[in-house]
């Protein structure tokens, strides 16, 4: 599924709305140039999992830890420069009984689990729109495929199956 996105509080909505389905385990990998929504889109689902504090990129700290109606675990893997560094972090431990959220995460597919959903932001063409529409893309695998994701167009976004 596909839709479009013309402003960071309706990419925040999408999160929202995601989080609403989200269980124990789900591990959601969020792909993205610099500057397309990854964060945003993470501040939403923390928003709908009644996270109050504040969400920020931990790429400095590559994880962050927050509690609301399920734990979230937020992890920033751009800085890892290998994936040994990533099996040294534990980062099949931070998939038990927690959303985990994994920014950058194309880089470390292999170690993630076969049941997640990747999201893919990007932004349109400079010619095509202006520079706050996003185009999100959702591809889920695993048992993933066989889940609603509870995400729906309203009327400034455009959703194509």
């Amino acid at each position: 599924m596909r839709l479009s996105s013309t402003s960071a509080e309706m990419t925040r909505t999408v999160g929202t709305q995601l989080a609403a389905t989200l269980r124990p385990n789900d591990v959601i990998v969020l792909v993205g140039d610099l500057g397309t929504g990854k964060t945003v889109l993470a501040q939403g689902i923390a928003r709908g999992l009644g996270i109050v504090e504040p969400v920020v990129s931990p790429t400095f700290t590559i994880a962050q830890e927050y509690v609301g109606r399920l734990r979230l675990n937020h992890l920033d893997v751009y800085r890892l420069d290998r994936v040994q560094e990533a099996i040294d972090l534990g980062l099949d431990e931070l998939f038990e009984d927690a959303v985990t959220l994994v920014e950058w995460g194309d880089g470390v597919r292999d170690l993630l689990p076969v049941d997640r959903l990747e999201i893919n932001l990007t932004l349109l063409p400079p010619n095509a729109a202006d520079d706050d529409t996003r185009v999100i893309t959702f591809e889920p695998f695993g048992t993933w495929r066989d889940r609603a994701l509870g995400v729906a167009a309203d009327d400034e976004a455009a959703v194509e199956s």
